[in-house]
């Protein structure tokens, strides 16, 4: 089995900066050096003001404090710390394709193969590289394809190790994992990835698989995860309907032990990076294989969390008299989940361009997310100008600005704080009728009621 002395992971953000960041707490023996050809990065990564990290997870300033200077390093020289490294992760972004064939669907990999294309070029000697982005299964094929037919003798030995991190949990999730999963054909390859885990993790929750199965675990997971949002979020509607209530529904159905009760909180819909763009993945890596049945089944949970989010949008304005236009309306939350400032595929971003396509007046609180990031949300989408964003968007630092004479409050993200606010104040504050929009099903229904707010809530 090859000691492993020096790592380098190449890609600093949400995957690879806390990951090697534990790694590199966990096994002080070993040099960790995360590279990324963006300085800015790489300097909030160096800053000295630890809540100023880059990606904001709670713990990880007390990982990066540990570790950062001791056995842990942050660079732009990809090539040196290639040159050095005996064992490589990729952890580049894997966007979906905006072009070409599998255009919408497919991950696009030219980040991947730029990176072997590098490693290959740079290294004079023997190296494993290991897969920690989310990709499609049998890349490592052409990763492998790449790195041998540089022709100048180095072997490599390719590992799949994808995450599992759930954001705003990261650092507990590395810490405490379910299970570590890694892919390979070479066993002592396996194994020197093995030690690095075994520092921390019971032997029994890292398993180990061919390549093929690690890579599409990964995938597979998220869709299931998302497949479960998507279930609840469909009986939510139902629930309407009908005058059922989908928390007790949820509460039934997840004592059975069959079941059990992770994920079927029905909200707004589910965002974030992995969700749709690992389903989405699926989806054409089915249809690439003429499995239609499979594909269509798994673009339901798209086309149903797409559903939801509208629905929600569309309840807003048709429970205010069938107009917001010019009317204010506060937005708590923006980040795709509580205890992260990631804002990929959130909620928030399509339920405003919906209202805004409507004139509405947003007023934006996050605790977390900048005015900068939430206006880039809004142009990336190419609704409406960038001025005409900045016209009907006003983002604010403090919540009960948000709130004052709005028309009505909508909770977007599970921020704890918003349950901890006082809502008989923000009653004297708001326009009259006011209206509570609780994407979240988040705040404390009764309460809101007692104080004659007209609340509405998924699934009731």
């Amino acid at each position: 089995m090859k000691e492993i002395k020096k790592i380098a992971c190449i890609g600093a953000g949400y995957v690879g900066g806390p990951t090697m960041s534990v790694i590199a707490q966990k096994n002080p023996h070993i040099q960790v050096t995360v590279v990324d050809l963006n300085q800015e990065r790489i300097d909030d990564w160096n800053t000295t003001d630890l809540s100023q990290l880059p990606i904001y997870e709670p713990g990880l300033d007390d990982v990066v404090k540990e570790a950062r200077g001791r056995n842990l390093f942050f660079s732009t020289d990809v090539e040196g710390a290639i040159d050095e490294a005996d064992m490589i992760f990729i952890s580049v972004n894997t966007p979906t394709k905006t072009y070409g064939k599998g255009k919408g669907q497919a991950a696009d990999l030219k980040y991947i193969e730029l990176c072997a294309r590098q490693i290959a070029k740079v290294a004079k000697g023997d190296k494993i590289v290991v897969e920690k982005s989310t990709l499609p299964v049998r890349t490592a094929a052409a990763l492998k394809s790449i790195l041998d037919d540089t022709g100048n003798g180095v072997n490599f030995d390719i590992l799949s190790n994808p995450e599992f991190l759930a954001e705003g949990t990261a650092v507990a999730d590395l810490h405490h994992p379910d299970r570590v999963l890694i892919g390979g054909e070479n066993e002592e390859a396996i194994q020197s990835l093995v030690q690095i885990y075994e520092a921390w993790v019971p032997r029994e929750r890292i398993l180990t698989t061919n390549l093929w199965s690690s890579e599409l675990s990964k995938l597979v997971a998220n869709a299931f995860l998302a497949q479960r949002v998507s279930s609840i979020n469909a009986i939510s509607e139902l629930c309407e309907a009908t005058g059922a209530n989908v928390d007790e529904v949820s509460r039934a159905i997840g004592h059975d032990s069959r079941i059990g009760p992770k994920f079927l909180k029905a909200s707004v819909g589910f965002g974030g990076s992995c969700f749709q763009k690992d389903i989405l993945n699926l989806v054409y890596i089915a249809r690439s294989y003429n499995l239609t049945a499979v594909a269509d089944y798994w673009e339901q949970v798209i086309i149903l969390n797409d559903h939801q989010k509208l629905r929600f949008a569309e309840r807003i304005i048709q429970t205010m008299y069938n107009t917001v236009n010019g009317k204010k309306i506060a937005f708590l939350g923006w980040a795709f989940k509580k205890d992260t400032n990631d804002t990929r595929e959130s909620a928030a971003i399509y339920v405003a361009d919906h209202l805004l396509d409507e004139e509405a007046q947003l007023v934006v609180y996050d605790p977390k997310v900048t005015a900068e990031q939430i206006y880039r949300d809004l142009d990336y989408l190419k609704t409406r100008s960038s001025a005409d964003n900045r016209r009907l968007v006003t983002v604010v630092n403090d919540p009960y600005e948000a709130l004052i004479d709005a028309h009505a409050v909508a909770v977007l993200t599970e921020w704890d704080e918003f349950r901890k606010y006082d809502w008989m104040e923000i009653k004297q504050m708001m326009k009259k009728p006011s209206f509570v929009f609780d994407g979240r099903k988040l705040l404390d229904a009764k309460l809101l009621r007692q104080l004659n707010f007209e609340y509405y809530a998924i699934g009731e």
